[in-house]
């Protein structure tokens, strides 16, 4: 039996009444019928004091002790202090009361037997305590020497707790018989008492009944709950659970100290302003220097921070725009670049181009051709061009060459007439020397006399 005392004992933690609800008491118990008070129903002197309490400690005259185990009780608790309890006991009497006056009454018995089996309604004043008193009534039915006789009983008590669960309990009990074969008498009681019974499903030390969060570990400062980041603020009411904060911001973090939380912070390494989602804004013109094209310069909103605007929104201030109304790029000095395909198109307009026969001048149906290489030129006004002629085989070298050259350069007068300016294009010459289909055929021929506008790179 103290071998699973001390299992249950073991298994508890951190206990309290209402949470190890089942409390085992073993210990001794002492047996006074001598302090009962009923010595004046006996005439010429009896077996017990006419006065109630009467050496009540007077072990060594009145008690009865057997040197054992010899009372345990279990009892649960109920709610509010009050918990109700079973108690068996034994004892030998050697001594029932003290020497008396009356040669016919006497306390020397012969070794008797003593059973007790008792119910009690305990009501603890200070649950929760070192020292716990406690008073207690009840009932029950006591045996001396096979005969016995219910009684009522009157308890008073204390628990002295060593921890939580383990303490001394030390009570005494009145207990008046019903029948005259059975005196009036106290039963005093002191025994290891052990509380158990409590369920921590998390195991955090805090008892499922007083746990707000009895599946998570947490922390008896918030009932049982827990701080993951352990800034002082439950999960619950953590906006930043995993990250620790202050109370100011809910317990989430404010790297930069600018006053806005990390979470909320567009710049959280540094600092800024509220109004700004706590981005800085050096010039104070309401853009955050991430956005301000001039974050050093205050310039409105629509000019993205900037004194000077950017009519085509293409990321190039006006000022240092060299095509302002026309959408171009940063590289480009915001100027539009010549793509692949526009150089693909210019060309496929250029080989169209057609020449007098053996000559340089231009036929006049291929002014519309070249109106329209006029219109792609002007829409990329940084490019330089070069126009290049070429001829067949057909005549000598020196012929062709000079063809080339001649048609090349009419191209040209005819580009500058039309507004390209002449800093924007060259004409150079290659006669035959740079054929793209064969010479041998009408086809081929006709393929090699072209005129081709190059990008200068």
């Amino acid at each position: 039996m103290l071998a699973m005392l001390l299992v249950l004992g073991y298994s508890s933690a951190n206990a309290q009444d209402k949470n190890n609800p089942w409390q085992i008491t073993i210990g001794v118990n002492a047996v006074d019928a001598y302090p009962s008070g009923d010595g004046s129903l006996f005439t010429g002197g009896g077996f017990a004091s006419d006065s109630f309490g009467d050496e009540f400690a007077n072990v060594s005259d009145h008690w009865n002790i057997l040197p054992s185990l010899s009372t345990i009780s279990v009892s649960k608790y109920l709610n509010e202090g009050f918990s109700f309890g079973i108690t068996g006991s034994l004892n030998k009497i050697e001594n029932w009361g003290d020497k008396s006056v009356n040669p016919d009454v006497t306390n020397d018995v012969d070794d008797l037997s003593y059973y007790g089996l008792d119910a009690t309604i305990k009501y603890n004043f200070l649950e929760g305590t070192t020292i716990d008193p406690f008073v207690g009534l009840g009932g029950g039915y006591t045996w001396i020497d096979e005969i016995g006789a219910g009684t009522l009983n009157g308890t008073l008590g204390f628990n002295l707790w060593f921890n939580e669960n383990i303490g001394l309990t030390v009570q005494t009990s009145y207990k008046h018989a019903f029948e005259d074969y059975l005196d009036t008498h106290f039963q005093h009681a002191v025994g290891l008492s052990i509380k158990f019974g409590g369920t921590d499903t998390d195991g955090d030390g805090i008892y499922d009944k007083d746990d707000a969060c009895p599946d998570v570990a947490g922390l008896e400062a918030f009932n049982g709950c827990p701080d993951t980041d352990g800034d002082g603020i439950e999960d619950s009411k953590d906006s930043c659970p995993n990250e620790a904060g202050t109370a100011e911001f809910n317990g989430c973090p404010d790297s930069d100290g600018d006053g806005v939380a990390d979470k909320d912070d567009n710049c959280p390494s540094v600092a800024g302003l509220k109004a700004l989602a706590g981005c800085p804004d050096a010039d104070g013109d309401g853009v955050t220097d991430a956005d301000d094209k001039c974050p050093n310069v205050a310039g409105p909103a629509a000019n993205k921070g900037c004194p000077w605007a950017d009519a085509d929104n293409d990321g190039v201030l006006d000022k240092d725009d060299k095509c302002p109304k026309v959408k171009g790029t940063v590289a480009n000095n915001g100027c539009p670049e010549v793509t692949a395909a526009v150089q693909a198109t210019l060309n496929e307009y250029a080989k169209t181009i057609l020449f007098d026969t053996g000559r340089s001048s231009i036929k006049s149906q291929s002014e519309a051709v070249l109106n329209d290489i006029v219109g792609i030129l002007k829409e990329y006004k940084t490019a330089t061009f070069t126009v290049e002629g070429h001829t067949d085989s057909t005549g000598s070298d020196k012929t062709n060459q000079k063809l080339s050259e001649s048609r090349a350069n009419s191209v040209k007068d005819f580009l500058v007439s039309h507004g390209i300016s002449t800093s924007r294009l060259s004409a150079v010459g290659f006669g035959e020397a740079k054929p793209i289909d064969s010479n041998r055929t009408r086809a081929g021929r006709a393929n090699n006399r072209r005129v081709e506008i190059n990008l200068v790179k």
